[in-house]
């Protein structure tokens, strides 16, 4: 097995053998997974605490809902979610900041986050491949096809892994071509993210073909739909975690996306 180095802030680190967990932490009042109840500070605080004692080696922090159907959040209100938590769990653990905006991102690696993860890939700010280039910082480059209003809407693929891989492929390009350090880069196929069950299941499936140089991959797949679906759990999201343990291999009280080689 080949090495999978991942640069964060300046340190690389090995993902050949062993994949990582990164928590996810939604600062806002209309998560899918838990309903808001880490809006406010002490308790988004708390439970981030509580995922960096059960194993998380990231936690990504978002202050807007990429949800199917959520609306977009500007970045005032945006920055004002999650910078102050950012700013405190600063240098307990390595922090993402869940984002498509450079300033919110800015602010957040101002804040003391080392990855910016965005749904977007890139292509949501036109800033953003400026920024990352200028200050160095990992980069989780995502597939998604639509917006989050508008994903869900009967998405169609001739061949969905063929389609995500030349993204990535072209994505990837880009960041060069802005300078970025193509050993600070991981890839994301969007689980959920304008795919049907049929399209998730088959990316899962044929994850080794979405590599691109070596760099990791992100698997996101923490409570989805399609856990539902799969495992026959379609009512409350906190059945599909059962589900969410077998395919994460991971404790099935985390909460998160994999990081991971083929």
């Amino acid at each position: 097995m080949g090495v999978t180095p991942w640069k964060i802030a300046g340190e690389i680190f090995d993902l050949s053998t062993r994949g990582w967990i990164m928590g996810v932490l939604n600062v806002t009042p209309d998560s899918f997974s838990d309903g808001g109840r880490f809006f406010q500070a002490p308790q988004a605080l708390a439970e981030a605490r509580k995922m960096i004692a059960n194993g998380a080696n990231i936690i990504d922090v978002g202050g807007e809902s990429t949800r199917p159907g959520a609306e977009p959040v500007d970045v005032a209100e945006e920055k004002r979610r999650v910078i102050p938590i950012i700013e405190e769990l600063a240098g307990e653990t390595l922090l993402s900041i869940d984002t498509s905006k450079a300033e919110v991102a800015a602010a957040a690696l101002d804040a003391g986050a080392k990855i910016v993860n965005d749904v977007t890939g890139g292509r949501g700010d036109d800033a953003m491949w400026p920024l990352l280039a200028k200050r160095g910082a990992a980069f989780i480059i995502m597939h998604m096809k639509g917006t989050p209003p508008t994903m869900q809407r009967a998405p169609f693929y001739r061949d969905v892994v063929a389609e995500v891989a030349d993204f990535f492929r072209q994505q990837y390009a880009c960041a060069i071509k802005f300078g970025l350090d193509p050993m600070t880069l991981a890839f994301d196929p969007g689980i959920g993210f304008g795919k049907t069950l049929e399209h998730n299941l088959s990316l899962l499936k044929n994850l080794p073909r979405l590599r691109i140089n070596d760099r990791p991959i992100v698997v996101g797949v923490s409570r989805k739909s399609f856990l539902g679906k799969i495992s026959g759990h379609n009512g409350s999201i906190h059945n599909r975690l059962s589900a969410n343990g077998r395919l994460y291999f991971a404790p099935a009280n985390e909460r998160g996306r994999c990081f991971a080689r083929p």
